[in-house]
């Protein structure tokens, strides 16, 4: 029955896909230019190498409107933080570049990274994010490793700060999708596969003896989730490490199945949609993200269940702690207004407000509890042709809940 469902929407996919396809030698209608890669050298202001007069690693912009070819790589060690992590040395690194001079195809951004935390964690992703000419191809990559302790505070919007879990885990994270234009417009759809497998788990109760939620839900020493994804995708951003302008919207729906490998037959969707406005001539912007995750059809792994801070770049709910809330279903949204500090562009700042709930564990999973929070951070130039800032957010939420975030690029 399950493998029959499976099937059946494989088939469905293909199906839709054929017909969407059959679009002949309709032109793509472009994606919103961005601001960096036709701009003139005068207009992209300085960046931390310049401050510093450090020889860059590769390609410049090659005069005024014209891109280079070349890629253009940033490399920076830096000091992290979170509330889960607390201090970590990071060393991240990112590569943009363009498959082709025409001025409509989207730029292409490879991030890699390592870090060893003082909570003893490896995390070590790589995201790729590749653009073919005029956009005809989108692939999609998410590949990660961890070695991480972390803590946990159980099921649904009801659970406290103040008692946590310790679990300690080593987690294999492997995603890959191909996207292909469809219509006359920036929309995509295209098949993934993913692969979720979280082992050696051992967790460490608060109180010795207590029954944890994770021992309700099903302790598991381990977990496997295997399986396909079909993909819906429009974007028309132009940047995606710093966009200006456009709008971002994705629909992922996943199914994983047995005779794939995983342990449980389960499924999963997520609407990630994501809208930016630049104002007027100071080329501030004002963006908003709405992020809803769900699971449904069968039992989903403990720690693959939607969580707090554990969306693709590990970014929701910034004024909690990583792993916070947890539960069956997600929602969350977001608004943040970037903003220049100096005329030059190496400084900037931004104020953000977010909300957070996800569904009670139990009968109905009804939403009840949503938990905000508000923040403000600085942003500092590493790479002006690419857009690439250093992000430090501190953010305050509920129950006292606060603490500084440190990342190597935009939130979303």
């Amino acid at each position: 029955m399950k493998f029959t469902r499976f099937r059946q929407s494989f088939f469905f996919f293909l199906i839709v896909t054929r017909l969407f396809s059959q679009e002949g030698t309709k032109p793509i209608i472009p994606p919103q230019r961005d601001s960096l890669h036709h701009a003139p050298k005068s207009d992209l202001g300085i960046d931390i190498l310049d401050v510093l007069g450090m020889k860059r690693l590769s390609g410049e912009v090659d005069s005024v409107g014209q891109r280079s070819m070349r890629p253009r790589a940033t490399v920076i060690p830096f000091l992290g933080y979170t509330l889960q992590t607390r201090l970590a040395g990071i060393i991240a690194g990112n590569v943009a570049f363009y498959t082709d001079k025409d001025e409509y195809t989207n730029q292409s951004a490879i991030s890699i990274s390592g870090s060893y935390s003082q909570n003893r964690q490896i995390v070590a992703p790589l995201l790729s994010n590749i653009w073919s000419k005029r956009n005809k191809w989108n692939f999609l990559g998410n590949w990660r490793y961890y070695k991480y302790p972390e803590k946990t505070f159980g099921l649904g919007g009801h659970t406290s700060p103040y008692n946590p879990t310790k679990l300690d885990y080593s987690y294999i994270l492997f995603r890959e999708a191909v996207l292909r234009h469809v219509s006359n417009s920036a929309f995509y759809t295209g098949l993934g596969y993913n692969l979720s497998y979280h082992t050696h788990i051992d967790q460490f109760p608060a109180v010795p003896g207590q029954v944890t939620d994770f021992d309700k839900y099903g302790y598991k020493t381990s977990s496997k989730s295997s399986g396909l994804s079909y993909h819906g995708l429009f974007d028309n951003r132009g940047n995606t490490i710093n966009p200006q302008k456009g709008s971002y919207a994705s629909l992922a729906y996943y199914q994983y199945a047995k005779f794939m490998g995983s342990d449980n037959y389960w499924e999963a969707a997520i609407l990630d949609m994501r809208k930016y406005f630049n104002i007027g001539r100071s080329k501030n912007v004002l963006a908003f993200w709405s992020y809803n995750w769900i699971t449904f059809g069968g039992k989903t792994p403990y720690l693959d269940l939607p969580s707090t801070g554990w969306d693709a770049y590990s970014n929701i709910g910034r004024g909690y702690i990583q792993s916070r809330l947890r539960g069956k279903n997600l929602l969350y949204l977001e608004a943040e207004y970037r903003f220049k500090i100096t005329r030059n562009g190496l400084l900037g700042g931004v104020l953000f407000s977010n909300a957070q709930s996800v569904s009670d564990w139990g009968p109905g999973n009804k939403f009840t509890n949503v938990y905000p929070a508000v923040g403000t951070g600085l942003r500092i130039k590493i790479a002006k042709y690419s857009g690439t800032n250093l992000s430090i957010d501190y953010g305050f939420g509920l129950n006292n809940s606060r603490g500084l975030f440190i990342n190597l690029g935009e939130i979303f």
